[in-house]
């Protein structure tokens, strides 16, 4: 630390370093004079900045240029000097920004994994509502239309894909979707398309948002299979809460 330095010459000190760590440009005691609160001539300003030079926290890379600090200077600035708070609610209005971020992509990437991970265990199509999205995603359809009943009825299997890619979301809106697992079966449908079709769906919850997880193939399915199938899936995304 400088021998008996003075309010005055930290005060000059931590101006230089804030300036230079925001401009990256060597600091003046003109330019220091204008951005900071010193009620001190040009003359003392200069003066005091050539003692801290010459103590080695700051240093002055041309003659006409200004003074930035060194090594010894930043030291000085972070153990002594330096003021956390000023930047407290800047740093945290940020953090909360960016955390809001990460806690969506974890949210959807669970959403997408269980989802996955559901289509993974049934031969039928599994759809799930994510976090921060309007839309319904589905996957499975390719296992799903090789059933004996799609391959044996080409338009039930183009009802089914017009539902997932244009109304899903408009059924899904029309139906009673609680924390229980819920039937509806064949002409309780509200669309014609899927009249010769199931649909098995319960409600989850990932920190605060509500959203639906589902299956949907033909009548013939496995009930008992896909309904534990689904628990084990939707159970696993209220895990994460």
């Amino acid at each position: 630390m400088l021998p008996r330095m003075n309010t005055r010459q930290a005060k000059l000190l931590v101006a230089v370093i804030d300036q230079f760590i925001k401009t990256a440009e060597p600091v003046g005691s003109k330019h220091l004079l204008e951005c900071a609160d010193f009620c001190l001539s040009g003359a003392t300003v200069r003066n005091e900045m050539r003692v801290l030079g010459d103590e080695g926290y700051l240093e002055q890379p041309h003659i006409s240029a200004g003074r930035v600090p060194t090594a010894k200077g930043y030291r000085v600035y972070v153990k002594d000097y330096m003021e956390p708070s000023q930047a407290e609610k800047q740093v945290r209005k940020k953090f909360e920004t960016l955390k809001d971020q990460y806690f969506q992509r974890k949210d959807q990437e669970r959403a997408y994994e269980a989802a996955m991970l559901l289509a993974q265990m049934i031969p039928n199509i599994a759809f799930i509502t994510v976090p921060h999205k309007t839309r319904v995603y589905y996957m499975g359809l390719a296992n799903a239309l090789r059933q004996p009943d799609f391959l044996l009825n080409p338009r039930l299997a183009t009802g089914v894909v017009e539902i997932l890619e244009e109304r899903l979301s408009q059924l899904l809106d029309r139906i009673d979707i609680d924390d229980k697992v819920r039937y509806y079966i064949g002409d309780e449908h509200i669309f014609h398309q899927i009249q010769s079709c199931s649909l098995v769906v319960t409600a989850y919850s990932i920190r605060g948002h509500r959203g639906v997880i589902g299956i949907l193939g033909p009548m013939r399915m496995d009930y008992a299979y896909n309904t534990i199938a689904l628990e084990l899936a939707a159970d696993l995304l209220r895990s994460t809460n």
